[in-house]
């Protein structure tokens, strides 16, 4: 099958998964991928990675195509989250030869997640490897393994393949990729405009709150002489290599184009709306471009993404029982374990008799890491016109924001 091959001697075995629109709590409205790679040498045949369980049928089925599973001398595993290592405990009965390679916690995850599938005997078959070990495969191809623990998960790591007679190849694992279901497997077959969104949206919603560890390990992966990059989720890149990097270097930074603000908010009885929309108001007459959403009818995950590329983040809810809206409670949870980077905050909300929520609010914005402004906005009940004169507090905002 031609069209499975990416490469002289690299197949792509994945699976490309148009229908999936929730990826663990991340919506994923353009569909993903589950990638899968076949390198052949000479003498030798690698597998890197599986991919979710529910399509493991194709996943062989596209093996096939390519070789005799029997065949296969080495199997990578460069991450053992389900979504690549749940056709794991099912490839091995086709792989009667072949050695299972993948990090020091790899093995410990693997154990974890298939014990009651596996023989003992198999955890003999796997060689771990550590930074700067490597695989020879003969014909001039050589695998390099690179440990990037808690990127995302602590077994995570890269393979890079050196190839003396072709491309020099970063199998990435879950960095670089994107949630986008595309028969076209290179970033410059496909619209790179959705390309970069659905990338921008990846690392805001898994990564983010890595950014630390990504910043001291992508100039590692940035000093190797990379052609490709074969992803685990997405396209691969062979065009916009420098473009995706240079957005890694940015995103992990936290380096914020322009001074832009969110306004993230919901509503009971339309009086905490009517504050966000006096707010949007204010902040979009002083030339500050502003969004707003509205949080039972917008996308926690798409929310972040914005979040991400922000200056300033307003936050309201009405208060309910004593506490936060749900909504608005469930939000800030996802954005506490994010963690987004360079943000001003401001707490605003409605109530009737306690009014809890917009101190809430401002706290768990704190817990998140985000510089929050020490004046709350409070209005009682339904706000009269005077209470939605937001000058002075859009004056501090914008100063702080500076």
């Amino acid at each position: 099958m031609t069209h499975l091959e990416l490469l002289k001697d690299v197949w792509y075995v994945g699976y490309v998964d148009f229908e999936v629109r929730n990826f663990h709590g991340y919506s994923t409205h353009r569909g993903t991928s589950y990638n899968a790679y076949i390198v052949k040498s000479g003498d030798k045949t690698v597998l890197i990675d599986t991919v979710k369980r529910p399509y493991f049928e194709y996943y062989l089925d596209k093996i096939k195509h390519v070789c005799d599973p029997a065949e296969i001398d080495y199997l990578i595993m460069d991450h053992i989250e389900m979504d690549h290592s749940g056709s794991f405990p099912l490839i091995l009965k086709h792989l009667p030869n072949a050695e299972i390679i993948t990090s020091v916690r790899g093995v410990d995850v693997l154990k974890s997640h298939f014990h009651q599938e596996i023989d003992a005997e198999v955890f003999d078959r796997i060689r771990t490897v550590k930074n700067g070990d490597t695989l020879d495969i003969g014909h001039g191809k050589k695998f390099t393994f690179v440990p990037i623990p808690m990127i995302h998960w602590p077994d995570s790591m890269v393979a890079f393949m050196s190839d003396d007679n072709g491309k020099n190849i970063l199998f990435s694992s879950d960095a670089f990729g994107q949630h986008i279901a595309t028969t076209m497997r290179w970033d410059d077959e496909n619209d790179m405009c959705e390309i970069m969104e659905e990338a921008e949206k990846y690392y805001a919603n898994i990564l983010l709150h890595l950014s630390g560890l990504i910043a001291k390990t992508l100039p590692v992966v940035g000093a190797l002489p990379i052609d490709v990059v074969c992803t685990a989720h997405g396209v691969c890149w062979r065009k916009n290599i420098p473009e995706i990097l240079e957005k890694y270097r940015k995103w992990s930074s936290g380096e914020i184009e322009g001074k832009s603000v969110i306004i993230v908010y919901d509503t009971m009885w339309e009086s905490t709306a009517k504050i966000a929309k006096a707010l949007t108001k204010e902040i979009r007459h002083r030339g500050i471009p502003v969004k707003r959403f509205r949080l039972t009818q917008a996308d926690y995950s798409d929310v972040i993404t914005e979040v991400m590329k922000a200056k300033a983040i307003l936050i309201g809810s009405p208060t309910l029982n004593n506490g936060l809206y749900p909504s608005v409670a469930e939000y800030l949870c996802y954005q506490r374990g994010l963690k987004p980077m360079n943000k001003v905050g401001l707490a605003f909300g409605s109530y009737g008799w306690s009014g809890q929520a917009a101190q809430e609010i401002a706290d768990q914005m704190k817990a998140a890491g985000i510089d929050v402004m020490d004046e709350l906005i409070k209005i009682k009940f339904v706000p009269k016109a005077e209470d939605l004169d937001f000058k002075d507090i859009v004056d501090k905002l914008i100063e702080k924001m500076k």
